[in-house]
């Protein structure tokens, strides 16, 4: 069966930004399966758009902003 974004539902999504972008906290449930964690990064082109990129290391900065999002995003797991 191919993936089929009508059947991904968004229960939660909070994002933290710095000068070169993005990342992203979700909780994504598909066809109504268990609730699953989600983290996305988003660089910042030269234009000042977003791009997907992938997520990979992180800095301790990055890490550090991403941990609360993280622990609030577990809550809505339940």
């Amino acid at each position: 069966m191919p993936y089929d974004s009508g059947l991904d539902e968004k229960s939660f999504s909070k994002s933290t930004e710095s000068e070169s972008g993005k990342i992203t906290v979700s909780i994504y449930s598909y066809n109504n399966g268990p609730k699953k964690l989600q983290i996305s990064r988003e660089n910042r082109t030269g234009e000042g758009e977003y791009r997907f990129a992938k997520l990979g290391r992180m800095t301790k900065d990055e890490a550090e902003a991403v941990l609360p999002l993280i622990q609030e995003a577990t809550k809505h797991m339940e």
